[in-house]
């Protein structure tokens, strides 16, 4: 029997516990006493009798189970009692749908219990001192997720083990409620912490590891990266020294390729590259390493202002490409470039001789009128020395801020490029050749129609080109990092790049600086010179 009962037609309650009770006026006392067993003198308490509530008569001294329903009737208690006091077992209930069921001691709450708040809809199972949670136990959030571990007036206080509302773990120390101290914590996103924490935030030295594998060891300051500190991004780049704020410090934010701003080559001869990632400021960003820089090439695109359909290359109707614009006033459409890659043999190695080293032609540039025929034929997808091209270009890792492109070579032009140079030594030819000035009859020539009328109608080159024709090209180093490190990717880089013929007994024409360098016959290298009088 675990509630009282009326006994009828009596009007006598029975107790839990089988003791009746009768009714002496408004008072209920034990049975015994009103038969005159002389039990000791009692204190008054109540009890819920149908829909009123009675004067319970409670000796000092009973134990066993009972019923209190407090004067204000917000609290009722059901439970075991001791010496007149709520000892054992036994269960407080609230008006507003609260409770707490568990252990009591000399009438206060104290033990292993179960605590529920109806306003906030919160649970607390554990270890209770004076009626507030104290000790160990576990708490469920009617918001999502529970907390298991130390509390102290019924705050998460030590250690313990946390799952919030979205999922995330964290175990380690507590503060007044919050994280606080050393602790791991496993985010929704699979990003993991590892370290020490101030008032719920990420403060001290910790280990960071992301989802996408990249790593971050160091200090932390209001939960981002602070102070000295190493990442592994998962992209392979590297970075080590000062964080601000989350973000690093001397980081590079732009690619700078060495050396004189216009650079001059001599044709099918390879040469090197070196760059270098600058800080804002222009200093070299040797805290960054792995950072991928690929290398690509374009020549210079230009149209001549009396014939627009005419440039340094024409191009086949199915082989358009998208013009590049470049910071040197010009655009330019993508050539083939090779850079093999690091520990590869390449050209200069490959011939280890006086070759390799040509240096830069001494004479003016000159192609002979057979080499300026259509380059239908012209195998694209081979460099001078047997080098495939990996358009649009190789790679290279960054090492503290530097990178160097070894053997980088141009290749011949691709299929569908076909070449219309202006040379000087070209119309000296072509006036040997033939009557009245430069152009015979006043017709220029085209791209399927050579200079000087060399070529037959309908017959091939059996000439082709090994390398790059002389004329105006251009470097173009770019940030290819998957994914860019930091989600930043560098802006690329552009060098002003001169092919000039391998002579070595004359120097190189060299283009004038000026409004005029725009023009196509600027644009080559070579301007041609006026017809000679007749």
């Amino acid at each position: 029997m675990s509630k009282w009962t009326a006994q009828q037609p009596t009007g006598e309650l029975m107790s839990p516990t089988g003791r009746l009770w009768a009714a002496e006026g408004d008072v209920y006392q034990p049975l015994e006493v009103l038969e005159g067993a002389g039990l000791p003198p009692s204190t008054l308490e109540t009890i819920p009798h149908l829909s009123v509530c009675a004067h319970l008569c409670v000796s000092s001294q009973y134990s066993g189970y009972g019923v209190y329903v407090y004067p204000n009737s917000f609290f009722r208690y059901e439970g075991e009692w001791k010496g007149g006091r709520k000892h054992g077992h036994g269960k407080l209930l609230f008006k507003d749908g609260s409770y707490y069921e568990g252990a009591f001691v000399d009438g206060e709450i104290t033990g292993e219990g179960r605590r529920h708040w109806a306003w906030s809809g919160d649970t607390f199972s554990g270890q209770f001192v004076l009626g507030e949670p104290q000790g160990y136990g576990v708490m469920e959030y009617k918001a999502g997720g529970c907390y298991e571990g130390e509390v102290s007036h019924g705050m998460r206080e030590g250690h313990g083990f946390l799952v919030d509302r979205d999922g995330q773990v964290y175990q380690g120390s507590f503060h007044d409620n919050k994280r606080h101290g050393p602790g791991q914590m496993l985010f929704k996103n699979g990003d993991k912490y590892d370290g020490d924490w101030v008032r719920d935030q990420r403060q001290g030295h910790g280990v960071l590891r992301r989802a996408d594998g990249s790593t971050y060891e160091g200090q932390w300051h209001s939960d981002v990266f602070s102070g000295l500190g190493s990442m592994a991004h998962c992209s392979g780049v590297t970075y080590y020294g000062l964080w601000i704020n989350g973000h690093p410090a001397e980081q590079a934010t732009r690619i700078a390729i060495l050396g004189p701003e216009v650079m001059e080559v001599a044709q099918g001869s390879p040469f090197s590259v070196n760059v270098q990632l600058l800080q804002d400021h222009g200093e070299i960003a040797k805290s960054e390493s792995g950072r991928v820089l690929q290398i690509s090439a374009g020549v210079r695109y230009v149209q001549l202002s009396a014939y627009s359909e005419v440039s340094f290359f024409k191009v086949d109707g199915d082989n358009q490409e998208t013009l590049i614009q470049t910071p040197f006033g010009f655009e330019c459409i993508p050539y083939p470039v090779s850079s093999p890659a690091a520990g590869a043999p390449g050209p200069r190695a490959a011939k280890r001789g006086a070759e390799a080293d040509v240096p830069l032609p001494r004479r003016d540039l000159e192609l002979d009128l057979g080499a300026l025929c259509g380059q239908e034929g012209t195998p694209g997808g081979l460099l001078a020395g047997g080098h495939t091209p990996h358009c649009p270009g190789a790679c290279r890792r960054v090492d503290q801020g530097c990178a160097e492109f070894t053997d980088v070579l141009l290749g011949p032009p691709p299929p569908g490029y076909h070449p219309f140079l202006f040379l000087d030594s070209l119309h000296k030819k072509a006036g040997s050749r033939s009557r009245g000035g430069l152009y015979p009859g006043g017709t220029p020539p085209t791209a399927q129609e050579p200079p000087g009328g060399s070529r037959p109608e309908g017959s091939a080159m059996e000439e082709q080109p090994a390398a790059a024709y002389p004329g105006e090209y251009v470097l173009m180093i770019h940030d290819v990092t998957t994914p860019p490190f930091l989600g930043r990717t560098l802006p690329p880089a552009f060098k002003h790049l001169r092919v000039v013929a391998k002579r070595a007994d004359r120097p190189p024409h060299v283009l004038e600086e000026g409004p005029e360098a725009s023009s196509g016959w600027q644009a080559h290298g070579c301007t041609p010179e006026p017809p000679a009088p007749r």
